[in-house]
């Protein structure tokens, strides 16, 4: 079957409630441990198909908003899925107090039984209605940026659409470009702060419910963080600003004067080479067919997965109208699939876009064996760094996409990697300010942005903007809105990358070796266990990204220099 003949059918949460409970009961009032596994098969072939229904609905309404019966599926989603967690959870409660726990823990492992902890440590039914109306403000803020349609340069287009005109040569056309996004974003900016307003009041009033001081211990339970805390982030991000911010800083000042201005502008800071960034030498379907051939060459595992998404319509790429923004993979467990979310525009990104998502894809596929399902997809913080490093393992294949270009490429990809990371530090520290006094009004939230901002990100100019100048660039950054304390996970998934790096340059193999087995693990352990099994040094070790930084600097330095000394940019 193809993706397109996937049969959506709306859960029935009444027959679902009556056979979720039947099978629990069996479950807790088992006498031996086969009865009990065979309880939890059944719980989890239940559990998947309720999940593959509310992926069908959540992809095909992101693919087409405008989609009256998927809109309506997906409100209907959004209220019976706290409804359904409520049920898990109860599942969650009688396995960890199960008589046979040991022997369950020794037949599946021992992070099953540390998410169903955090699980029950993030949920009671007193928040249900809560949950709903998180979702429908989720909802609303994703419908919202959809909804975009700006006219620029003789077209209707997305804010994703706008994007290549945003990175063009031409600094007034990547001015044009870039004040009309953010009039957009203007013209809505109270809408945006309504609905983090009002987010942040239905969070903290669960958090508040479940007996926590304020939302970030229980953000942290619903990312599943099982082995580290807000403190030891809070160190991370600490590294990041002493070794990372001031190399920044070097790179904005050399690419000020690679692109040929006195001053380096909002608009400037996503231009690599004055002639322009690396563009892709074809068209959406070439691109497809390009990477085929790369995940051909790459590995027979690779060769397999990638052949199994394009034969079954398991990938949605290119930038349309009622379209929703970014890019994502998802599972649909009832067709052990994978499916691929982008939203291509013509630029060097949609190479980004495609290998970041098919790492995620990669990774399910190769999971895809685990019977339990919490096992198909690890914590956030795990799964990017299958995503990050496979844009590093797509390196030897650049010149498919970008020919001549593929070393500006290379360079372009690896500073932006490094540029992130003060600014993924800037939004996790953003995000703890805003829970942790969610009484502060839209404008002291904005002010705190800004300060924050200036911490992180010295050299950012938003000179001619008055929307950017008082604090609202965050409206743009979704994972504020809808995936809460998820952006730091970016961050510390990109040192993994970049140590990966680090060895498929000496030795491709065996660092392949690693990552393949990184993805066949699953979600089966923790991160840092994740970490340990692909060879790797955990983030949150001191020393960690001291370890890489001299390394980059002079990697990135030469690859400069030598781009610049064979390949003249144009004046």
């Amino acid at each position: 079957m193809t993706f397109k003949e996937y049969l959506y059918e709306r859960p029935n949460m009444e027959w679902i409630g009556t056979e979720f409970k039947t099978y629990l009961k069996t479950f807790s009032t088992a006498n031996d441990l086969e009865t009990q596994e065979q309880a939890m098969k059944a719980l989890n072939k239940l559990r998947s198909k309720f999940h593959t229904q509310c992926q069908l609905v959540n992809i095909r309404h992101s693919i087409d908003a405008n989609d009256e019966f998927y809109r309506i599926e997906q409100d209907y989603i959004d209220t019976i899925k706290p409804i359904f967690q409520g049920y898990v959870t109860d599942y969650y409660r009688a396995l960890m107090a199960s008589p046979f726990r040991l022997e369950l823990e020794q037949r599946w492992g021992t992070q099953l039984f540390q998410l169903a902890e955090q699980a029950v440590r993030a949920f009671h039914p007193d928040i249900i209605e809560d949950l709903q109306q998180e979702n429908k403000l989720m909802t609303e803020y994703n419908k919202l940026i959809a909804s975009a349609k700006i006219q620029f340069e003789g077209d209707e287009r997305t804010l994703v659409q706008l994007d290549p005109f945003m990175r063009a040569a031409d600094r007034t056309m990547r001015q044009r470009a870039s004040e009309a996004y953010y009039r957009f974003m203007e013209d809505y900016e109270l809408e945006f702060d309504r609905i983090l307003d009002d987010l942040v009041k239905v969070r903290t009033g669960m958090a508040k419910k479940l007996g926590y001081q304020n939302y970030v211990e229980l953000g942290y339970a619903r990312m599943n963080r099982t082995d580290y805390n807000a403190k030891m982030v809070a160190n991370f991000r600490l590294q990041v600003l002493d070794q990372i911010v001031p190399l920044a800083s070097r790179l904005r000042e050399r690419q000020c004067s690679r692109i040929g201005v006195d001053t380096l502008r909002y608009y400037d800071e996503d231009l690599s080479f004055k002639d322009g960034n690396p563009t892709l030498k074809g068209d959406s379907d070439w691109v497809v067919a390009n990477s085929a051939k790369m995940y051909a060459e790459m590995s027979p595992e690779t060769n397999k997965f990638f052949t199994f998404m394009m034969e079954n319509g398991l990938m949605d790429l290119v930038s349309k109208k009622g379209k929703q923004g970014g890019g994502y993979s998802a599972f649909l467990s009832d067709y052990h699939a994978p499916f691929v979310f982008a939203n291509f525009n013509g630029s060097s990104s949609d190479i980004h876009d495609l290998t970041h998502e098919t790492g995620h894809a990669f990774q399910m596929y190769e999971s895809r064996h685990f019977q339990v399902p919490e096992y198909n997809i690890p914590t956030y913080e795990a799964a990017e760094i299958h995503s990050m490093s496979m844009d590093f393992f797509a390196w030897p294949w650049l010149k498919l996409f970008f020919e001549e270009e593929a070393d500006k490429y290379k360079f372009h990809h690896l500073t932006s990697a490094v540029l992130f990371l003060p600014y993924g530090a800037s939004i996790d520290e953003f995000q703890h300010f805003i829970y942790e006094h969610p009484e502060r009004t839209p404008a002291e939230r904005r002010e705190a942005w800004l300060n924050i901002e200036r911490k992180y990100l010295p050299e950012r100019n938003y000179e001619g903007c008055e929307y950017l100048e008082r604090g609202g660039f965050w409206h743009k950054q979704g994972h504020i809105f809808t995936l809460p304390f998820y952006y730091i996970d970016y961050a510390l998934a990109e040192i993994c990358a970049l140590q990966f790096l680090k060895r498929l340059i000496r030795d491709y193999e065996a660092a392949w070796a690693d990552y393949l087995k990184l993805c066949r693990e699953g979600g089966s352990k923790s991160f840092t266990n994740l970490v340990e099994v692909a060879g790797l040094m955990s983030p949150f070790e001191d020393g960690c990204i001291a370890s890489i930084v001299v390394a980059l600097e002079q990697q990135l330095y030469e690859m400069d220099d030598a781009i610049s000394r064979y390949e003249p940019l144009q004046n």
